[in-house]
């Protein structure tokens, strides 16, 4: 790695400020996904502004209307066993706690977590200049797919990485980002991009911006769940996962949420699924319709056609469990 400007601020104003007066600039938080982009070259920042000694963004709040607000800084660990997270929104304790290892959990941050970059390995290795990186080719349309996304409007078929981002999209959750220009909160659903005009591109954060708080609604009668299917049972990417959010009145659906991971570029919400659902009681039938509503559409490339299949099938169990 390059040599760069180490500092540490001790407010949101100071990290605002030591950012703007290098450009080119970047954030450390738990610094897991950094370390690596440093190590393989894939970013040479100026200046590293670390997070760590701010401890407004290490805190998780309850709000007078029962919402919670949780700093960036927070730990997936911390998450994965907080009374009030795994009480109200046991998606989020459950998406968190499957995150990696326990040694990572320990020091990734939930900030950290939702805004990492892919884990193509055409995205990550040196050798191959993919349009994440500025070039003209998405290798993995002809290379080796198994893991790539069978849902892709844009270009670039690397599958969103991040766990806890499905459940905070389940949950109806907002980011709020702080810049020199003020502060902004936009709903979790639309944090994330599609790659379009630039695939570099996955989230609507700014470079200058500093994400200062993740908000999410209280439960209010929601019972969420997160659910993976891997290749191994620990430390491993899931093939497809799933995160569902369901409010029922009286037996019957009244809210729905279905988040699809490993399969798109972002945490995919399934709106077709979602309308097979509300209005219906959670039988057979009707997660069948979900299930398969939720796969329709699907454009596998050479070597993942398994995919669809088992997308199915995990939501299949999924809102079995629910109902």
């Amino acid at each position: 790695m390059n040599r760069f400007e180490f500092a540490r601020a001790t407010s949101v104003a100071e990290a605002l400020n030591l950012v703007a007066a290098k450009p080119g600039s970047a954030w450390k938080a738990g610094g897991i996904d950094l370390l690596d982009h440093l190590k393989e070259r894939l970013i040479e920042p100026a200046r590293l502004v670390d997070l760590k000694s701010i401890p407004v963004l290490d805190t998780v709040e309850t709000e007078p209307d029962g919402s919670l607000r949780i700093g960036p800084l927070v730990t997936l660990a911390r998450l994965a066993s907080h009374p009030a997270i795994r009480g109200a929104h046991a998606g989020l304790a459950q998406a968190c706690a499957e995150a990696a290892s326990p040694q990572i959990r320990n020091v990734a941050t939930i900030g950290g977590n939702v805004l990492q970059r892919p884990r193509c390995w055409y995205y990550r290795l040196a050798s191959y200049r993919c349009l994440k990186k500025g070039g003209e080719t998405c290798f993995a349309i002809a290379g080796e797919n198994r893991y790539h996304t069978i849902f892709a409007d844009g270009a670039c078929h690397a599958p969103h990485p991040s766990n806890a981002a499905m459940g905070l999209v389940a949950l109806g959750a907002s980011f709020v980002f702080q810049s020199p220009r003020g502060t902004r909160t936009v709903p979790a659903d639309q944090v994330f991009t599609i790659p379009g005009k630039d695939p570099r591109l996955e989230n609507a954060k700014a470079p200058d911006e500093i994400l200062t708080a993740v908000q999410v609604p209280a439960g209010s009668g929601v019972r969420s769940v997160y659910a993976s299917v891997k290749e191994k049972a620990a430390f491993d990417w899931p093939l497809v996962s799933n995160a569902v959010a369901l409010r029922r009145d009286a037996g019957i659906i009244r809210h729905a949420r279905i988040v699809l991971g490993a399969v798109a570029p972002v945490p995919l919400r399934s709106a077709a699924a979602e309308q097979a659902l509300i209005g219906r009681r959670l039988d057979e039938a009707t997660i069948d319709a979900a299930a398969n509503a939720a796969a329709a559409g699907a454009q596998p490339l050479s070597e993942n056609g398994y995919k669809v299949e088992l997308l199915k099938t995990l939501l299949r169990r999924t809102l079995q469990s629910l109902a």
